[in-house]
């Protein structure tokens, strides 16, 4: 009777080793440590095939004893507790990479070699990114490079051996990666949807003909019969710009074929000594305005943004038609530049008497004045109209390299009095 005990308690003690840790599926051998006590033999040794074992224990007795056997013994598999550690930045710069690395192990430590799931959160839900493969020590990593702040975890399946694991959740902040610009007064009246980020490294401009889908957007708002120039006239350019917030964006503008490379030019320069700029939309995304009978460049100020061709009159001047009618005339930053219209300062008049080192300018030896200066666009107006600027079109008589200073500029009617 004692013996029977003896064998019921073997059973439990070797039920217990089975149920840690199947050999099939760990990643290194199990110790060789585990040995039947002598005198006892198995019907089935355990093989840890992650499944439950029914064994058979017997003893071959003693001087005293008679040998003794139990009856079939099923023992239960029972699964090990799975740990998932991620280790990563916190934050990542926009359009770079960071690494993220994951240790997958059991509850006391042992390493498993597996399959693991990347997931990042999305719209309130888990979505799978990647599958990895851990190594022998229970590590794997990868790369990611999320274009917004993000939250990212681990997750693997269970296992015949193993529960399913899950790491904590590991937030990953988008930084810009330049300089955030830091504002005092009211912001912009008008706020616009998010721009496209930018395309390719640097300024990356792109000139082009009008297309068809942009011209039908056009027709009825920058452009309209009677116009001094007309499709084959313009071109489009888009190019990266720095945001306000620090972040590149893409932005696009019409303006005239034999001016747009010079202002492509400035922006390109602009860009590169990371002067920001507000928006960048096509003027007749703001729509007609009868009052200008063009695109409603008062929405387009009240939005702080940069345009340049948009067929319309003068504000404040009704019946004057305005140099952007030739797409000749850029406005940079509208919000932070006020212009002294006959009713008085548009957009706003909290920025007339005040300047920024990078945004806002009062003076003609501000950097983005000289940048224009240099690709032969004139501050015209000067404080009067502080974010316009008209582009003198390179003299084809000196190799299209100089500008020519006596080329007409402006309409008659704006060469005395401002026009925008």
């Amino acid at each position: 009777m004692v013996l029977g005990k003896s064998l019921v308690v073997v059973c439990t003690l070797l039920a217990l080793a089975l149920g840690v840790l199947p050999a099939a599926a760990a990643p290194a051998e199990r110790p060789a440590s585990r040995e039947v006590p002598p005198g006892l033999t198995l019907s089935a040794p355990p093989t840890y095939a992650g499944q439950d074992a029914p064994v058979i224990v017997a003893w071959a007795g003693d001087e005293t004893h008679e040998p003794q056997a139990t009856g079939p013994v099923t023992l239960p598999l029972r699964r090990r507790n799975a740990r998932l550690r991620v280790k990563g930045p916190d934050e990542v710069v926009d359009e770079t990479s960071v690494r993220v690395a994951v240790r997958w192990t059991t509850g006391s430590g042992d390493p498993v070699v597996g399959e693991v799931a990347l997931q990042r959160k999305r719209n309130g839900r888990w979505r799978e990114v990647e599958v990895l493969t851990t190594d022998e020590r229970g590590r794997a990593h990868t790369r990611i490079a999320p274009r917004d702040d993000s939250r990212w975890r681990f997750r693997t399946a269970r296992q015949p051996w193993l529960e399913r694991g899950r790491s904590p959740v590991h937030r990953v902040d988008n930084v810009p990666p330049g300089s955030v610009v830091r504002l005092g007064g009211p912001d912009p009246r008008r706020s616009l949807p998010r721009a496209p980020r930018a395309q390719g490294d640097g300024a990356a401009a792109s000139i082009t003909r009008i297309p068809g889908k942009v011209w039908r957007s056009m027709k009825g708002r920058t452009w309209h019969r009677g116009c001094p120039v007309g499709r084959p006239q313009l071109r489009l350019l888009r190019i990266n710009y720095w945001g306000y917030d620090g972040y590149r964006y893409r932005g696009e503008l019409v303006a005239a074929a034999s001016v747009v490379g010079q202002m492509a030019g400035a922006l390109r320069d602009m860009y590169d000594a990371g002067l920001p700029i507000r928006s960048m939309v096509r003027a007749d995304r703001f729509g007609w305005s009868s009052r200008l009978k063009g695109a409603d460049d008062y929405a387009s100020m009240a939005a702080g943004n940069t345009s340049a061709f948009n067929c319309r009159q003068v504000v404040g001047r009704p019946g004057v038609r305005s140099p952007h009618s030739w797409g000749r005339s850029l406005d940079i930053n509208t919000w932070e530049n006020p212009y002294r219209s006959s009713h008085g300062l548009v957009p706003n008049s909290w920025w007339a008497s005040r300047s920024h080192p990078r945004v806002a300018w009062r003076s003609s030896q501000h950097r983005v004045v000289s940048i224009m200066r240099r690709h032969g666009l004139r501050w015209t107006y000067g404080t009067a109209d502080n974010h316009h600027f008209d582009a003198v079109p390179r003299s084809a008589k000196r190799g299209g390299h100089e500008h020519d200073e006596h080329a007409p500029v402006l309409p008659p009617e704006c060469a005395t009095e401002v026009c925008d």
